[in-house]
């Protein structure tokens, strides 16, 4: 632990927070406020069906690619992540998570369009992600083999093992359930599906994300209802919080701001190098499609599921002081809110938010695994080892998960933000061709990679 809490210290104090806040601003610039100018396109996109292809090809559409990373990015963060941020870092984190999902959002197009533009054929769908533009676009394959086994790591083992530790722990707090129990459904439950391949992901995921996320947002927006004489208060209470010289004088803008982009990074991805790797999978007729649904992907989660947890938690009047933590604190102040119901209420929610970013965060290792070798014998024992580390979850302590989780997340990010940093200009130009082609009345853009001359001979499949 003592080694992972310096290694954190350096990663999250230092390089990290300046280098996604700098590229957020970057790319922001670059693209002209993409995250805010194209919100109406990106909604308009959900329900687009793809480019034309073989009716006999099996593909994955626009909308299941957003439920996968919905799925990855809608679990643990949402509910004890943002309990975990508060906790430690105050009210004044939750605006720091809002600072970087709204500037953060651009890095999420920018990362998902190159995963469309430099994405290759796949078995049963198209494959991609940043391993991939890393070798065919830098022309680095060492960058993009370490990214590989750094995501596999991540979402495969590190991540996982929070969401089942989480999962757990609300278990527990609800009905008393014994973690090792508990563990070994979950585990069972995931190895059924995982063997199953991306397209029952798929199919899971778009059923199991819209109803989880309905279903929290309506029981958020009551409570707020409920309390909304008490909202203006709340909200003052987070700027001041996150400005005030109070908190300044004692250090806790620091630490608010560091909580904030590290649980805000956690829950939503924005440059962590994680979407990409379903956005590839899309079947659409241009790349800016994919990288547009992205980006309202990292709306989704933090501006509307994120907040929801924060002013559930804040309204409630649940103990700041560290004395409850994670999921926990979320199910306290549901439990003040609703009565003995809102801890089930937690646990249920959270066992299919939790759940579907099992799938969702194995799909990401699945992906690079393949990147890494074609044997079939090394993809059914990274199934097998994710199964395990779910089970590991379940019985480890919190701390412990988190701390991993933060490292690996850290390093992955790191690799990734120099990467998109390198490759922007491609994805800024296909933006241009997109908005040009939708300028001069073409209803639904196709790019075709005679269109980037510079880079045609390594892209594959447009």
């Amino acid at each position: 632990m003592g080694i992972i809490n310096l290694i954190n210290d350096l990663l999250w104090t230092y390089i990290l927070v300046a280098l996604l806040l700098g590229c957020a601003v970057w790319f922001t610039l670059r693209t002209r406020f993409v995250q805010f100018r194209m919100i109406k396109e990106m909604v308009r996109l959900l329900g687009d069906s793809g480019g034309k292809g073989d009716a006999k090809e099996k593909h994955i559409s626009s909308f299941q690619a957003f439920a996968i990373s919905i799925a990855s990015r809608v679990g643990t963060g949402n509910l004890a992540g943002v309990a975990t941020a508060i906790a430690v870092g105050g009210p004044g984190a939750v605006f720091w998570m809002w600072v970087i999902a709204l500037l953060g959002a651009s890095s999420s197009f920018v990362e998902s369009t190159l995963a469309q533009l430099y994405k290759i054929k796949g078995k049963d769908s198209f494959i991609g992600g940043p391993a991939y533009y890393m070798r065919k676009g830098l022309k680095q394959p060492w960058m993009g083999a370490l990214f590989a086994v750094l995501i596999t790591i991540t979402f495969g083992f590190a991540f996982n093992s929070v969401q089942s530790n989480t999962l757990c722990a609300a278990f527990e707090g609800a009905f008393g359930f014994d973690h090792a129990v508990v563990g070994g459904i979950i585990t069972a439950l995931t190895l059924t599906i995982i063997f199953g391949g991306v397209q029952r992901i798929a199919k899971v995921s778009s059923i199991i994300v819209p109803i989880m996320a309905l279903g929290y947002i309506a029981l958020a927006l009551i409570i707020v209802l409920l309390n909304i004489k008490e909202l203006p208060g709340v909200l003052a209470l987070i700027v001041g919080h996150a400005f005030g010289w109070e908190q300044a004088l004692g250090g806790g803008v620091g630490m608010a701001l560091m909580q904030g982009i590290k649980r805000g990074l956690f829950s939503n991805e924005a440059g962590m190098g994680s979407a990409p790797n379903v956005a590839a999978t899309a079947h659409v007729s241009h790349p800016v499609k994919q990288g547009l649904i992205q980006t309202l992907g990292v709306f989704t989660d933090t501006l509307i599921i994120c907040t929801c947890t924060a002013f559930i938690i804040l309204f409630s009047g649940a103990p700041l002081d560290g004395s409850t933590n994670g999921v926990q604190l979320t199910q306290h102040a549901l439990t003040n809110e609703i009565g003995p119901l809102g801890a089930i209420f937690v646990a249920v929610a959270l066992f299919f938010f939790a759940f579907s970013s099992i799938l969702g965060n194995y799909y990401y290792g699945e992906a690079n695994v393949r990147y890494l070798t074609h044997r079939k014998w090394v993809l059914n024992i990274y199934r097998i080892l994710v199964g395990g580390m779910v089970m590991f979850g379940a019985v480890a302590t919190l701390d412990l998960a988190w701390s991993l989780a933060d490292v690996t997340m850290g390093l992955m990010a790191l690799c990734n933000l120099i990467a998109i940093s390198l490759l922007g200009k491609y994805a800024f130009r296909l933006l241009e061709d997109y908005r040009a082609q939708k300028s001069a009345g073409i209803k639904d853009p196709v790019f075709t990679k005679n269109r980037l001359k510079e880079v045609e001979k390594d892209i594959e499949c447009w």
